[in-house]
């Protein structure tokens, strides 16, 4: 018998996001090239391109929440490991 599974409370779902929106914080200090070579819906890369141009606090935070929630929507596994293969030193392979 499956048991129903119970909803997630404010504060995890609030931790959630938060952790998403700081995974796409991390991938806006990736250059550009970085950026085009990982699997990602293109909304989320035009966003991630665009912030690289944005210098002004506000307009850059902005951006940022906007980059978190598009993370909501996508599949955060492969970026995390693309990440993962950055921070590491490797290259990706190009597409």
């Amino acid at each position: 018998m499956v048991e129903p599974m119970e909803p997630k409370s404010k504060t995890q779902v609030k931790k959630e996001m938060l952790a998403l929106q700081a995974l796409g914080e991390k991938l806006a200090e990736l250059s550009a090239n970085q950026i085009k070579k990982i699997d990602m819906p293109m909304e989320l890369r035009d966003a991630l391109l665009f912030a690289k141009t944005i210098n002004r606090g506000e307009a850059r935070r902005r951006q940022l929440q906007y980059i978190g929630v598009l993370m909501r929507e996508a599949d955060p596994g492969p970026i995390q490991k693309a990440l993962d293969t950055i921070s590491r030193g490797q290259l990706l392979d190009a597409k």
